[in-house]
Protein backbone atom coordinates (compact mmCIF):
# COMPACT_ATOMS: atom_id res chain seq x y z
CA UNK A 1 0.00 0.00 0.00
CA UNK A 2 1.54 3.32 -0.78
CA UNK A 3 0.53 6.39 1.44
CA UNK A 4 -0.32 9.35 -0.05
CA UNK A 5 0.48 12.59 1.96
CA UNK A 6 -1.15 15.79 1.41
CA UNK A 7 1.74 17.55 -0.14
CA UNK A 8 2.01 14.81 -2.64
CA UNK A 9 -1.50 15.50 -3.37
CA UNK A 10 -1.11 19.14 -3.24
CA UNK A 11 2.17 18.44 -5.62
CA UNK A 12 0.23 16.52 -7.95
CA UNK A 13 -2.63 18.97 -8.28
CA UNK A 14 -0.68 22.00 -9.37
CA UNK A 15 1.63 19.77 -11.66
CA UNK A 16 -0.82 18.83 -13.37
CA UNK A 17 -3.14 21.64 -13.70
CA UNK A 18 0.49 23.58 -15.05
CA UNK A 19 0.82 20.55 -17.89
CA UNK A 20 -2.89 21.86 -18.91
CA UNK A 21 -2.14 25.57 -18.68
CA UNK A 22 1.33 25.04 -20.58
CA UNK A 23 -0.55 22.91 -23.17
CA UNK A 24 -3.08 25.47 -23.39
CA UNK A 25 -1.27 27.89 -24.09
CA UNK A 26 0.89 26.21 -26.61
CA UNK A 27 -2.29 25.83 -28.69
CA UNK A 28 -3.29 29.53 -28.12
CA UNK A 29 -0.01 30.77 -29.83
CA UNK A 30 -0.70 28.38 -32.49
CA UNK A 31 -3.74 30.07 -33.12
CA UNK A 32 -2.83 33.50 -32.85
CA UNK A 33 0.53 32.64 -35.27
CA UNK A 34 -1.78 30.54 -37.45
CA UNK A 35 1.02 27.78 -37.58
CA UNK A 36 1.53 24.51 -36.78
CA UNK A 37 4.82 24.26 -35.71
CA UNK A 38 6.35 26.82 -33.92
CA UNK A 39 9.72 24.90 -32.36
CA UNK A 40 10.88 21.94 -33.99
CA UNK A 41 9.74 20.13 -31.34
CA UNK A 42 6.37 20.29 -32.54
CA UNK A 43 7.36 18.26 -35.18
CA UNK A 44 11.26 17.40 -36.06
CA UNK A 45 10.49 15.62 -39.44
CA UNK A 46 8.32 18.74 -40.96
CA UNK A 47 10.11 21.09 -39.45
CA UNK A 48 13.26 20.24 -41.06
CA UNK A 49 10.95 19.87 -44.54
CA UNK A 50 9.77 23.52 -43.89
CA UNK A 51 13.52 24.52 -43.83
CA UNK A 52 14.58 23.13 -47.05
CA UNK A 53 11.80 24.72 -48.76
CA UNK A 54 12.36 28.08 -47.25
CA UNK A 55 16.03 27.97 -48.38
CA UNK A 56 14.81 26.78 -51.65
CA UNK A 57 12.54 29.62 -51.74
CA UNK A 58 14.96 32.08 -50.72
CA UNK A 59 16.90 30.87 -53.29
CA UNK A 60 14.41 31.35 -55.79
CA UNK A 61 13.28 34.78 -54.69
CA UNK A 62 17.03 35.79 -55.62
CA UNK A 63 16.82 34.34 -59.08
CA UNK A 64 13.56 36.61 -59.42
CA UNK A 65 16.16 39.56 -57.79
CA UNK A 66 18.53 38.63 -60.49
CA UNK A 67 16.07 38.56 -63.54
CA UNK A 68 14.88 42.08 -62.90
CA UNK A 69 18.19 43.16 -63.01
CA UNK A 70 19.11 41.14 -65.99
CA UNK A 71 15.64 42.95 -67.55
CA UNK A 72 17.69 46.15 -66.46
CA UNK A 73 20.59 46.06 -67.99
CA UNK A 74 19.80 43.89 -71.31
CA UNK A 75 17.34 46.89 -71.78
CA UNK A 76 19.45 49.46 -71.48
CA UNK A 77 22.06 48.01 -73.81
CA UNK A 78 18.87 47.49 -75.82
CA UNK A 79 17.96 51.55 -75.77
CA UNK A 80 21.69 52.18 -76.89
CA UNK A 81 21.63 50.01 -79.73
CA UNK A 82 18.56 50.93 -81.09
CA UNK A 83 19.72 54.51 -80.92
CA UNK A 84 22.74 53.20 -83.20
CA UNK A 85 20.88 52.03 -85.53
CA UNK A 86 18.91 55.02 -86.04
CA UNK A 87 22.24 56.89 -86.26
CA UNK A 88 23.19 54.39 -89.02
CA UNK A 89 20.14 55.67 -91.05
CA UNK A 90 21.07 59.19 -90.92
CA UNK A 91 24.84 57.89 -91.96
CA UNK A 92 23.26 55.93 -94.87
CA UNK A 93 21.04 58.93 -96.02
CA UNK A 94 23.94 61.21 -95.98
CA UNK A 95 25.80 58.36 -98.17
CA UNK A 96 23.62 58.26 -100.79
CA UNK A 97 23.11 62.33 -100.55
CA UNK A 98 26.83 62.73 -100.96
CA UNK A 99 26.75 60.17 -104.18
CA UNK A 100 24.66 63.54 -106.10
CA UNK A 101 26.55 63.96 -109.06
CA UNK A 102 25.63 67.61 -108.91
CA UNK A 103 27.20 68.68 -105.48
CA UNK A 104 30.24 70.66 -105.50
CA UNK A 105 33.44 69.91 -102.91
CA UNK A 106 32.00 72.31 -100.59
CA UNK A 107 28.78 70.80 -100.66
CA UNK A 108 30.18 67.45 -99.58
CA UNK A 109 32.56 68.91 -97.25
CA UNK A 110 29.67 70.24 -95.64
CA UNK A 111 27.86 66.89 -95.53
CA UNK A 112 31.05 65.62 -93.99
CA UNK A 113 30.37 68.28 -91.13
CA UNK A 114 27.90 66.47 -89.93
CA UNK A 115 29.10 63.21 -90.78
CA UNK A 116 31.85 64.45 -88.07
CA UNK A 117 29.23 65.37 -85.43
CA UNK A 118 27.53 62.18 -86.06
CA UNK A 119 30.74 60.08 -85.19
CA UNK A 120 30.76 61.54 -81.94
CA UNK A 121 27.66 60.72 -81.36
CA UNK A 122 28.21 56.97 -82.15
CA UNK A 123 31.54 57.27 -79.62
CA UNK A 124 29.23 58.23 -77.26
CA UNK A 125 26.49 55.43 -77.95
CA UNK A 126 29.83 52.93 -77.72
CA UNK A 127 31.10 54.45 -74.47
CA UNK A 128 27.53 54.51 -72.61
CA UNK A 129 26.84 53.72 -69.08
CA UNK A 130 24.47 51.66 -67.07
CA UNK A 131 22.84 53.02 -63.90
CA UNK A 132 25.50 51.75 -61.45
CA UNK A 133 28.00 53.64 -63.86
CA UNK A 134 29.69 50.79 -65.53
CA UNK A 135 30.63 51.06 -69.39
CA UNK A 136 28.44 49.02 -71.33
CA UNK A 137 30.60 48.23 -74.06
CA UNK A 138 34.01 47.38 -72.05
CA UNK A 139 33.95 43.98 -71.41
CA UNK A 140 34.56 43.12 -67.99
CA UNK A 141 36.79 46.29 -67.45
CA UNK A 142 32.96 48.30 -67.03
CA UNK A 143 35.44 51.15 -65.15
CA UNK A 144 37.41 51.85 -67.70
CA UNK A 145 35.63 54.01 -70.87
CA UNK A 146 36.11 51.42 -73.80
CA UNK A 147 36.75 54.02 -76.69
CA UNK A 148 38.64 56.31 -77.28
CA UNK A 149 39.77 58.31 -80.63
CA UNK A 150 39.35 60.52 -83.68
CA UNK A 151 38.67 60.98 -87.19
CA UNK A 152 42.12 61.77 -88.24
CA UNK A 153 43.66 59.22 -85.37
CA UNK A 154 41.13 56.14 -85.59
CA UNK A 155 39.28 55.03 -82.32
CA UNK A 156 40.88 52.36 -79.92
CA UNK A 157 39.16 49.82 -77.77
CA UNK A 158 39.96 49.78 -74.10
CA UNK A 159 38.33 46.91 -72.77
CA UNK A 160 38.35 42.96 -73.03
CA UNK A 161 35.79 40.24 -74.63
CA UNK A 162 34.48 39.55 -71.96
CA UNK A 163 30.40 39.29 -71.38
CA UNK A 164 29.45 40.21 -67.70
CA UNK A 165 26.93 37.36 -66.61
CA UNK A 166 24.01 36.82 -63.66
CA UNK A 167 23.13 33.81 -62.50
CA UNK A 168 19.34 33.43 -63.52
CA UNK A 169 18.82 30.01 -62.93
CA UNK A 170 20.50 26.83 -60.94
CA UNK A 171 22.62 26.04 -63.82
CA UNK A 172 21.75 29.22 -66.05
CA UNK A 173 24.33 32.28 -66.39
CA UNK A 174 22.92 35.01 -68.67
CA UNK A 175 24.93 37.29 -70.70
CA UNK A 176 23.84 41.09 -69.86
CA UNK A 177 26.36 42.60 -71.77
CA UNK A 178 28.22 42.81 -74.95
CA UNK A 179 31.70 43.28 -75.70
CA UNK A 180 32.69 46.46 -77.72
CA UNK A 181 34.65 44.41 -79.91
CA UNK A 182 31.58 42.60 -80.85
CA UNK A 183 29.43 44.90 -81.52
CA UNK A 184 31.28 47.75 -82.98
CA UNK A 185 34.83 46.78 -83.89
CA UNK A 186 34.32 42.95 -85.32
CA UNK A 187 32.74 43.95 -87.97
CA UNK A 188 32.81 41.95 -91.98
CA UNK A 189 34.20 45.13 -94.17
CA UNK A 190 32.59 44.55 -98.34
CA UNK A 191 29.63 41.86 -98.85
CA UNK A 192 30.82 39.54 -96.13
CA UNK A 193 33.28 37.51 -98.20
CA UNK A 194 35.25 39.57 -100.09
CA UNK A 195 35.77 43.30 -100.09
CA UNK A 196 36.66 45.55 -103.25
CA UNK A 197 38.60 48.69 -104.40
CA UNK A 198 40.76 50.21 -106.52
CA UNK A 199 43.93 49.37 -107.46
CA UNK A 200 46.85 51.30 -108.93
CA UNK A 201 47.57 51.89 -113.06
CA UNK A 202 51.06 49.62 -114.66
CA UNK A 203 51.74 51.58 -117.97
CA UNK A 204 51.73 55.13 -116.37
CA UNK A 205 52.58 53.94 -112.61
CA UNK A 206 50.21 55.71 -110.34
CA UNK A 207 46.55 55.60 -109.39
CA UNK A 208 44.48 54.74 -112.25
CA UNK A 209 43.34 57.03 -114.43
CA UNK A 210 40.23 56.18 -116.07
CA UNK A 211 36.32 56.40 -114.82
CA UNK A 212 36.05 52.96 -114.12
CA UNK A 213 34.02 52.14 -110.75
CA UNK A 214 33.80 48.74 -109.40
CA UNK A 215 30.88 47.69 -107.55
CA UNK A 216 31.17 44.90 -103.82
CA UNK A 217 30.33 42.44 -105.81
CA UNK A 218 27.81 39.97 -104.97
CA UNK A 219 28.67 35.95 -104.22
CA UNK A 220 25.83 33.57 -105.46
CA UNK A 221 27.61 30.13 -104.04
CA UNK A 222 29.55 30.39 -101.00
CA UNK A 223 30.64 26.91 -101.22
CA UNK A 224 32.10 27.78 -104.72
CA UNK A 225 34.35 31.00 -103.87
CA UNK A 226 37.89 30.58 -103.65
CA UNK A 227 40.18 32.94 -101.15
CA UNK A 228 43.36 34.13 -103.39
CA UNK A 229 46.13 32.31 -102.42
CA UNK A 230 48.28 35.66 -102.65
CA UNK A 231 45.59 37.38 -100.66
CA UNK A 232 43.71 39.17 -103.38
CA UNK A 233 42.63 38.93 -106.46
CA UNK A 234 43.80 42.04 -109.26
CA UNK A 235 41.72 42.51 -112.34
CA UNK A 236 43.69 44.51 -114.57
CA UNK A 237 42.44 46.21 -118.34
CA UNK A 238 43.93 46.79 -121.44
CA UNK A 239 43.45 48.52 -124.49
CA UNK A 240 43.73 52.12 -125.61
CA UNK A 241 41.95 54.25 -125.54
CA UNK A 242 39.60 52.43 -122.99
CA UNK A 243 40.16 49.22 -122.42
CA UNK A 244 38.25 46.02 -124.25
CA UNK A 245 39.89 43.48 -122.38
CA UNK A 246 40.49 42.09 -118.73
CA UNK A 247 42.59 39.70 -116.81
CA UNK A 248 42.34 38.33 -113.34
CA UNK A 249 45.87 37.33 -111.24
CA UNK A 250 46.03 35.97 -108.05
CA UNK A 251 49.46 37.46 -107.41
CA UNK A 252 51.69 37.41 -110.39
CA UNK A 253 49.76 33.88 -111.27
CA UNK A 254 47.25 35.15 -114.69
CA UNK A 255 44.19 32.69 -113.84
CA UNK A 256 42.12 34.03 -117.60
CA UNK A 257 44.29 35.30 -119.82
CA UNK A 258 42.61 38.09 -121.76
CA UNK A 259 38.99 37.90 -121.42
CA UNK A 260 36.33 40.80 -123.43
CA UNK A 261 35.25 43.70 -121.45
CA UNK A 262 31.78 45.55 -121.38
CA UNK A 263 30.95 48.20 -118.98
CA UNK A 264 28.33 47.09 -116.88
CA UNK A 265 28.39 43.14 -117.10
CA UNK A 266 29.49 40.78 -114.48
CA UNK A 267 32.98 39.93 -114.11
CA UNK A 268 33.04 36.40 -112.96
CA UNK A 269 35.33 35.35 -109.97
CA UNK A 270 37.58 32.42 -110.19
CA UNK A 271 37.26 29.61 -110.35
CA UNK A 272 35.80 30.50 -113.67
CA UNK A 273 34.09 26.93 -114.34
CA UNK A 274 31.94 26.95 -110.97
CA UNK A 275 32.08 30.51 -109.92
CA UNK A 276 30.17 31.70 -107.29
CA UNK A 277 31.05 35.26 -106.99
CA UNK A 278 31.04 37.93 -109.30
CA UNK A 279 31.90 42.24 -109.47
CA UNK A 280 30.57 44.43 -112.26
CA UNK A 281 32.52 47.35 -113.56
CA UNK A 282 31.13 50.24 -114.84
CA UNK A 283 32.60 53.48 -116.54
CA UNK A 284 35.83 53.42 -118.90
CA UNK A 285 38.86 52.21 -117.26
CA UNK A 286 42.42 53.02 -119.13
CA UNK A 287 44.60 50.78 -120.11
CA UNK A 288 46.77 49.63 -117.24
CA UNK A 289 43.77 50.34 -114.51
CA UNK A 290 43.32 47.55 -112.37
CA UNK A 291 40.91 47.30 -109.21
CA UNK A 292 41.46 44.51 -106.40
CA UNK A 293 39.43 42.25 -104.75
CA UNK A 294 40.29 40.74 -101.20
CA UNK A 295 38.65 38.42 -98.72
CA UNK A 296 36.51 40.03 -96.42
CA UNK A 297 38.48 41.10 -92.99
CA UNK A 298 36.96 42.86 -89.62
CA UNK A 299 37.34 46.60 -89.92
CA UNK A 300 35.40 48.69 -86.88
CA UNK A 301 31.96 50.96 -87.71
CA UNK A 302 34.16 54.03 -86.74
CA UNK A 303 37.03 53.62 -89.56
CA UNK A 304 34.19 52.92 -92.01
CA UNK A 305 32.30 56.10 -90.96
CA UNK A 306 36.17 57.44 -90.55
CA UNK A 307 36.95 56.75 -94.48
CA UNK A 308 33.89 58.13 -95.41
CA UNK A 309 34.76 61.45 -94.30
CA UNK A 310 38.10 61.37 -95.71
CA UNK A 311 36.69 60.63 -98.84
CA UNK A 312 34.21 63.57 -98.81
CA UNK A 313 36.66 65.71 -97.91
CA UNK A 314 39.44 64.94 -100.06
CA UNK A 315 37.40 66.47 -102.80
CA UNK A 316 37.53 65.66 -107.34
CA UNK A 317 39.81 67.41 -109.11
CA UNK A 318 39.58 65.00 -112.33
CA UNK A 319 37.06 62.50 -113.43
CA UNK A 320 39.78 59.49 -112.35
CA UNK A 321 39.48 61.65 -108.80
CA UNK A 322 35.17 61.48 -109.16
CA UNK A 323 35.43 57.36 -110.20
CA UNK A 324 37.52 56.53 -107.27
CA UNK A 325 35.45 58.86 -105.03
CA UNK A 326 32.38 56.83 -106.30
CA UNK A 327 34.03 53.39 -105.40
CA UNK A 328 34.69 55.04 -102.16
CA UNK A 329 30.95 56.07 -101.62
CA UNK A 330 29.98 52.37 -102.66
CA UNK A 331 32.13 50.90 -100.51
CA UNK A 332 31.14 52.73 -97.45
CA UNK A 333 27.56 52.39 -98.51
CA UNK A 334 28.30 48.59 -98.15
CA UNK A 335 30.53 48.94 -94.67
CA UNK A 336 27.66 50.90 -92.95
CA UNK A 337 25.32 48.33 -93.79
CA UNK A 338 27.53 45.74 -92.86
CA UNK A 339 27.62 47.58 -89.33
CA UNK A 340 24.05 47.96 -89.24
CA UNK A 341 23.37 44.38 -89.50
CA UNK A 342 25.84 43.34 -87.28
CA UNK A 343 23.91 46.10 -84.36
CA UNK A 344 20.92 44.59 -85.04
CA UNK A 345 22.47 40.69 -85.12
CA UNK A 346 23.48 41.62 -81.27
CA UNK A 347 19.89 43.67 -80.49
CA UNK A 348 17.87 40.47 -82.22
CA UNK A 349 20.23 38.65 -79.48
CA UNK A 350 19.57 40.83 -77.11
CA UNK A 351 15.66 40.37 -77.50
CA UNK A 352 15.89 36.61 -77.55
CA UNK A 353 17.70 36.85 -73.62
CA UNK A 354 15.59 39.19 -72.62
CA UNK A 355 12.80 36.23 -73.96
CA UNK A 356 14.55 33.91 -71.87
CA UNK A 357 14.44 35.54 -68.60
CA UNK A 358 10.59 36.46 -69.06
CA UNK A 359 10.17 32.76 -69.58
CA UNK A 360 12.31 31.78 -65.90
CA UNK A 361 10.28 34.69 -64.52
CA UNK A 362 7.09 33.06 -65.29
CA UNK A 363 8.48 29.64 -64.38
CA UNK A 364 10.03 31.55 -60.71
CA UNK A 365 6.41 32.66 -59.82
CA UNK A 366 4.94 29.24 -60.52
CA UNK A 367 7.44 27.90 -58.39
CA UNK A 368 7.19 30.71 -55.13
CA UNK A 369 3.50 29.67 -55.58
CA UNK A 370 4.39 26.27 -55.37
CA UNK A 371 6.53 26.57 -52.24
CA UNK A 372 3.88 28.87 -50.55
CA UNK A 373 1.79 25.97 -50.68
CA UNK A 374 4.31 23.44 -49.48
CA UNK A 375 4.91 25.69 -46.70
CA UNK A 376 1.29 26.22 -45.84
CA UNK A 377 0.97 22.39 -46.22
CA UNK A 378 4.07 22.11 -43.37
CA UNK A 379 3.87 24.76 -41.33
CA UNK A 380 0.09 26.30 -41.30
CA UNK A 381 -2.23 25.28 -38.29
CA UNK A 382 -5.73 24.03 -39.35
CA UNK A 383 -8.07 26.47 -37.44
CA UNK A 384 -10.84 24.15 -37.32
CA UNK A 385 -9.28 21.13 -35.39
CA UNK A 386 -6.92 24.11 -33.61
CA UNK A 387 -9.64 25.46 -32.17
CA UNK A 388 -11.89 22.24 -31.31
CA UNK A 389 -8.98 21.29 -29.46
CA UNK A 390 -8.67 24.44 -27.64
CA UNK A 391 -11.68 24.21 -26.23
CA UNK A 392 -11.34 20.66 -25.44
CA UNK A 393 -8.00 21.58 -23.66
CA UNK A 394 -9.77 23.90 -21.92
CA UNK A 395 -12.66 22.01 -20.36
CA UNK A 396 -9.71 19.04 -19.68
CA UNK A 397 -7.98 22.57 -17.41
CA UNK A 398 -11.27 23.34 -15.94
CA UNK A 399 -11.72 19.92 -14.83
CA UNK A 400 -8.70 20.18 -13.34
CA UNK A 401 -9.04 22.51 -11.22
CA UNK A 402 -12.38 21.80 -10.09
CA UNK A 403 -10.95 17.87 -8.93
CA UNK A 404 -7.96 19.77 -7.64
CA UNK A 405 -10.37 22.15 -5.20
CA UNK A 406 -12.63 19.20 -4.40
CA UNK A 407 -9.64 16.85 -3.80
CA UNK A 408 -7.50 19.50 -1.23
CA UNK A 409 -10.59 19.88 1.03
CA UNK A 410 -10.54 16.32 1.49
CA UNK A 411 -9.37 15.90 5.25
CA UNK A 412 -9.88 13.67 8.72
CA UNK A 413 -10.71 17.06 10.08
CA UNK A 414 -13.81 17.34 8.89
CA UNK A 415 -15.00 14.28 10.91
CA UNK A 416 -14.28 14.98 14.00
Amino acid sequence: MIRVSTSMIFNAGVNAINTQTASLLHLQQQIASGRRILTPADDPVGAARALEVTQAKDVTAQYSTNHDNAKTLLGLEEVQLTSAIDLMVRLKELTVQAGNGTLSDDNRRGIAVELRARFDALLGIANATDGSGQYMFAGYMGATPPFAGTVAGGVSYSGDDGQRRLQVAPTRFLEVGDSGNDVFNRIRNGNGTFATTYGTNNVTPGPNLGTGVINGGAVTNPAAWVAPSSGSYTIRFSGAPSATSYQIYDGITDLTGAMPFTAGQAIALPPLASSGAHVVVTGAPSDGDSFVVSPSSSQSVFASLANLITTLEAGTATAADRARYNTNLGSAMINLDQATDNFLRVRAAIGSRLNEVDSLSDMNQELQLQYAQTLSTLQDLDFVKGISDLTRKQTGLEAAQQSFVRVSQLSLFNYL
